[in-house]
């Protein structure tokens, strides 16, 4: 008889993470409009970039990502051996919490943050503690009120998936002046592109170089297009950069995500051109969806947070079964909502046109 394994304690309460959907049986057409990606794709450059290192595939990366980490510094105003590459931002964040929490300490978000936050406290035992937000934004003073000395780290993510809100530069400030030293504050800007032209909207990155408790986590999954590559960085304060540096895997970002990653930086126009198109086809799919009796949450990132009522899983599913996905996200405690990402222009017309379908049909 085969003994039976049991896990650490924790493991068995995570539900998994489940991306959007990509395809389905039956269906030979798909408009992706789930997973927040880049409707444009991504920068010519970085595609020539990945296919240069075709040859090489069979040499280990930089283990350090010197060239990549340079390239940041230089595109962002920042100090290299400060900069922590992974395989995604989602690998920082677990990296984050096995190097600082575990089993007796608590990992504080907001209640509709990042689900990862939640399941990486529950991997290394420690316990998530979610701070109730108001109006769908992160609340400063709820968040305040639920640090206790057992919180290790505190995940902000700004803006926030899939709310779409942000915590403006002022309260930004004073959510971390008001934090004791030992909390770490962790501002995931992973859709920071899309909101740094907003007047009050701020990074997180000269933060971490101010205060001694700051790190800012960032991605080329977004507007950059590399989501398929899995490439993430971070700013994190000296010790922090340390810390992560021995816990990492030696080889965690691949040769080709980082010439790709390399070459998307340097393509400025594709950058310009990209968050050019997520705010004009943002402000279309707001105005049609509120056309159809739709309300949207104001959004700084490429997604909107759309309010459909209890009808929400029905309409996705007539969605997805014309081969359209939009994101339930029933697991951020919102199941009223769907998520829609900004398509192209083609692809937001076309979910327009179904969508007014499937409403006047009932």
């Amino acid at each position: 008889m085969t003994a039976q394994r049991k896990p650490k304690p924790g493991i068995l309460e995570i539900s998994p993470y489940i991306g959007g959907e990509a395809k389905i049986e039956g269906v030979t057409r798909f408009i992706r409009l789930a997973s927040n990606e880049n409707a444009l794709g991504c920068s010519a450059l970085a595609q020539q970039a990945y296919a240069a290192q075709l040859q090489e595939l069979h040499r280990y990366p930089d283990g350090s990502a010197t060239a990549l980490r340079t390239a940041l510094a230089e595109a962002h105003g920042l100090k290299a051996g400060q900069i922590v590459c992974g395989a995604g931002s989602d690998e920082l964040i677990s990296l984050l919490i096995r190097a600082y929490a575990g089993p007796g300490d608590e990992v504080l978000y907001s209640r509709h943050g990042f689900l990862m936050y939640a399941i990486g406290a529950k991997a290394v035992g420690a316990t998530p503690v979610a701070a109730e937000e108001k109006n769908l934004t992160a609340d400063v003073d709820a968040l305040l009120a639920k640090v206790t000395p057992k919180t290790k780290l505190l995940f902000l993510a700004n803006p926030n998936n899939p709310t779409g809100s942000f915590l403006p530069r002022g309260e930004l400030h004073r959510l971390r002046e008001n934090l004791p030293e030992h909390v770490l504050l962790v501002i995931d800007a992973a859709y920071a592109e899309f909101a740094e032209t907003l007047p009050d909207y701020e990074s997180g990155a000269e933060m971490v170089d101010r205060y001694g408790n700051v790190v800012m986590l960032r991605t080329f999954s977004k507007i950059y297009g590399l989501a398929g590559l899995r490439l993430g960085w971070g700013y994190f304060p000296p010790d922090v950069a340390d810390v992560l540096n021995r816990v990492r895997g030696p080889f965690n970002a691949s040769a080709v995500a980082q010439a790709a990653g390399i070459a998307a930086l340097q393509d400025k126009d594709f950058l310009e051109i990209s968050r050019a198109h997520n705010t004009q086809w943002r402000a279309f799919l707001e105005e049609e969806l509120q056309k159809l009796g739709i309300n949207c949450r104001p959004s700084a990132g490429n997604f909107l947070l759309a309010e459909f009522g209890t009808e929400a899983e029905n309409i996705r599913q007539k969605l997805r079964a014309q081969g359209i996905f939009i994101r339930q996200i029933g697991a951020y405690g919102l199941p009223e909502y769907l998520r829609i990402t900004v398509g192209t222009e083609e692809e937001n017309r076309e979910l327009c046109r179904a969508l007014a379908e499937i409403l006047r049909s009932g």
